[in-house]
């Protein structure tokens, strides 16, 4: 796929990637707010719903096909995503298997379909929500927060977890240990939020790899390793929260009730 970046204003970037379509899918500043992936072959939806989540504080990210959906999981793992159900190449009932395949992602199905029957399928797959076009866009902004907030894990209303003097802010990207900000590798600090969301969950070396490297990494489970002795040391002495699994993996643990 073909990348271009240039800068937008003093504080932001953003950029455009070509689809497989010849169209491009807009990309906002990933550096902070929730990240939102759009599936739909209808241009109009995706123009009028980024400069809506532009307005709210919310980064979006374009696909105009399953194909291009499931590419986009695996490389900039979303925090929510809206499906369109009639797409070219995979339907957005095919995607959305394949991508719960991939990564546990709150859905909301997109559709001018609003029969009985093609919502029972969506809620047989495990979508969040769904929506019938037309569509008002401050609904949908409604419902995308109550499912944010019913997705969340260890975080309080302002994506925030606590353990002590270990603070993790989501939307700030930040992690600090008392009061010190800790410097954190990307994969670090993707590390770091999916063991606090499945915080007391033993999760195996695949698990992880698929979950954060997505299943088109080429290396092993020594990757994982390698960045999990990253982190106890960036954590220094939370160190211990990670626990190792004897052949297994890890886990993220705490005295917290």
């Amino acid at each position: 796929m073909e990348m271009r970046i240039r800068a937008a204003e003093k504080t932001n970037f953003w950029g455009k990637m070509k689809s497989k379509e010849g169209g491009y899918c807009i990309m906002e500043d990933f550096r902070s707010g929730y990240r939102i992936l759009v599936a739909d072959d209808d241009v109009n939806v995706h123009q009028s719903l980024n400069a809506y989540f532009r307005r709210e504080g919310y980064q979006m990210l374009s696909a105009y096909n399953g194909e291009e959906a499931l590419a986009f999981v695996r490389k900039y793992r979303p925090d929510i995503m809206l499906l369109d159900i009639m797409m070219p190449k995979m339907d957005g009932y095919t995607a959305c298997r394949e991508i719960k395949k991939l990564k546990d992602i709150p859905f909301i199905m997109l559709s001018a379909r609003g029969e009985e029957y093609d919502k029972l399928i969506g809620f047989d797959l495990g979508i969040d929500d769904y929506v019938t076009k037309p569509f008002s866009p401050k609904e949908l902004m409604a419902r995308i927060k109550a499912v944010l907030n019913r997705s969340k894990k260890g975080f309080d209303d302002k994506d925030i977890y606590k353990y002590k003097t270990l603070e993790v802010n989501k939307r700030a990207h930040t992690v600090k240990v008392d009061s010190k900000e800790v410097k954190l590798t990307p994969k670090e600090y993707e590390l770091l939020l999916y063991f606090i969301s499945n915080k007391g969950i033993a999760l195996s070396r695949e698990q992880l790899l698929a979950s954060i490297w997505g299943y088109d990494f080429f290396g092993d489970d020594r990757t994982v390793d390698t960045h999990i002795k990253m982190l106890r040391n960036s954590l220094g002495k939370y160190r211990d929260l990670i626990v190792t699994v004897r052949s297994m993996g890890y886990k993220f643990e705490t005295d917290e009730k």
